[in-house]
């Protein structure tokens, strides 16, 4: 049902996801003198104190919309427990994937430079916290799931 606890967490995974275009990744880090802001959508350099886009990262974009709507489209799905279990698992093992790529896009682009803890973005640890809730949703529809079958066999 649409209304249980586990469509809170996957609705939650999906906002997370979806929060990655407002969050930088990595903000006032320094590409030749500049400070530059890295997003899913791209690069942001500071030029006489506008924030100018220099670098637009349409993969990245694109992706992150899509891999945002998987949690959405898994709520839908409430009919079919064992079918919403797989493909939470198999969104967490894509959002690996996908931070993987993140991860990799940003040290591309800052090149040698060390990113410290001032300099990482909210962006950075989304989709950690996105994973956290699909593991919870697969937990709660496994409950669900149990709890179906055991009243399947008091009938």
């Amino acid at each position: 049902m649409i209304q249980r606890i586990q469509s809170i967490y996957l609705l939650i995974a999906g906002l997370l996801i979806f929060a990655l275009y407002l969050f930088p990744l990595a903000h006032n880090v320094l590409l030749n003198g500049i400070p530059t802001t890295i997003s899913v959508t791209g690069l942001y350099q500071n030029v006489n104190g506008q924030d100018v886009h220099t670098e637009v990262f349409v993969a990245l974009t694109a992706v992150t919309g899509i891999i945002g709507l998987i949690p959405l489209i898994v709520i839908f799905l409430y009919k079919n427990r064992k079918k919403q279990v797989t493909f939470c698992y198999s969104a967490i093992l894509v959002i690996i994937g996908y931070s993987f790529w993140m991860a990799q896009t940003v040290k591309a682009v800052t090149g040698g430079i060390t990113i410290g803890t001032n300099n990482m973005g909210i962006g950075l640890f989304l989709s950690s916290v996105s994973i956290l809730m699909l593991i919870l949703a697969a937990k709660a529809i496994q409950r669900d799931e149990k709890l179906v079958r055991s009243a399947d066999r008091l009938r």
